[in-house]
């Protein structure tokens, strides 16, 4: 029986490649509404980060969000974002 494929994806900050699960997606939805995807699975356009401050840091001083979607990014998300992370980081150590 063969392994199936894992999708890689790549970091808007840092560009290193990771598997899906292992990044955070932000996604652009049809009718233009930003938000975190924590499924991976909602339709539109996505933007993935890995969960360290210090990519979320570099995407924003990059504008990696925005070259990604398109679009630029509600002031709130960022927040959310920031919560996110540092969830992750929390539960890490």
């Amino acid at each position: 029986m063969e392994d199936k494929k894992k999708p890689i994806r790549t970091c808007v900050a840092c560009r290193s490649t990771g598997e899906k699960k292992g990044l955070l997606r932000i996604v652009r939805s049809s009718t233009g509404e930003i938000g975190i995807d924590p499924t991976g699975k909602k339709p539109g356009r996505g933007a993935y980060i890995c969960r360290s401050k210090v990519c979320l840091a570099a995407a924003i001083k990059k504008k990696g969000f925005e070259r990604a979607l398109r679009t630029a990014l509600p002031a709130g998300l960022i927040s959310e974002i920031e919560l996110v992370v540092q969830e992750n980081e929390n539960a890490e150590q």
